[in-house]
């Protein structure tokens, strides 16, 4: 029985590298996509997934999400993944158009008419998500748990403290922590150590349509380099729901600063129990990288 997902995410390169995997691993049943900003806007970030939809061949329906955090202006990482998002590979044309309805919306439709419950996939910023809870209450009971690339129980990558999904809509990951659902969180503890080499990476050409793509994207991004490895942030998301046993998780309070001048989007992973509330998610703090890269190079191996 493949696990039925819905994936909501801003392509960028590690994003298409994650979307390949949902898409190619066999037990997984990717239904719905959504778009966020983040790492670009959203007109591009809907525009990259559609073309890597079409470039799979994939009959995933894909919604355009929130175009800005719930109450801050947006800043991106064009500086990381290039101004389109997704350079260094050219895309054919295609006609597939987004749905005529905006993400939250989507996901809350697929919800009430999944027969059974559906994991939700962020490896975004959650605005999505954050917009689903408060519109659309009612949905809760068909979400089975969330499982997000976000957060830190050490240092940030976008500011000191905070990561850049976190960081980007404190107030909406705030929300989604104190929601009550069933969350883990694949944080900068473990994707700072999800390292594809570059032997690896130099294979990837040589692999397939998929694996040459990947490259062309991956030469263009700067999370780590071609040389010294590359950072598969977005990927342990999805690398978690297939191969659990390769993260070592803690249950933790974790709380959203939303307030602090320079702390604002920091994720308060409390591992020692400090502050005395009950745990709110499950927090992947070690990756058995050897294992991570052999599960990477078998599912885009299964790719076209």
């Amino acid at each position: 029985m493949r696990l039925p997902i819905f994936l909501d995410t801003d392509p960028g390169i590690d994003d298409a590298a994650a979307i390949a995997a949902a898409l190619f691993a066999p037990e997984l049943d990717l239904q719905l996509m959504t778009t966020v900003a983040g790492n670009v806007s959203v007109e591009k970030t809907t525009r990259n997934g559609l073309q890597l939809l079409h470039f799979w061949g994939a009959d995933v329906p894909l919604a355009q999400g929130a175009a800005a955090p719930l109450v801050r202006p947006l800043r991106d990482a064009a500086s990381v993944h290039g101004e389109s998002g997704m350079e260094g590979y050219d895309f054919v044309e295609h006609n597939r158009q987004p749905l005529a309805k905006p993400a939250f919306q989507a996901i809350r439709d697929a919800l009430m008419h999944a027969p059974q419950p559906v994991t939700l996939v962020a490896i975004g910023p959650l605005t999505n998500i954050a917009l689903l809870l408060t519109q659309y209450p009612e949905c809760r009971f068909n979400i089975r748990r969330l499982v997000i690339m976000g957060g830190s129980a050490g240092r940030g990558n976008f500011t000191p403290n905070a990561e850049f999904n976190i960081a980007i809509d404190p107030e909406a990951a705030a929300l989604v922590f104190r929601s009550g659902l069933e969350i883990v969180m694949c944080g900068l503890d473990v994707t700072n150590q999800a390292l594809l080499s570059p032997e690896y990476l130099a294979s990837l050409p040589a692999l397939n349509k998929t694996g040459a793509m990947l490259h062309a994207l991956f030469s263009h991004y700067r999370s780590g380099s071609m040389q010294s490895g590359l950072r598969m942030h977005d990927l342990c998301a999805i690398a978690w729901l297939v191969r659990p046993e390769l993260f070592t998780l803690q249950s933790c309070f974790v709380a959203v600063e939303t307030q602090g001048q320079y702390t604002a989007g920091t994720t308060v992973v409390d591992i020692e129990g400090r502050l005395g509330q009950p745990a709110n998610a499950q927090v992947a703090l070690a990756l058995d990288v050897e294992g991570f890269r052999q599960w990477v190079a078998e599912v885009f191996a299964r790719a076209p």
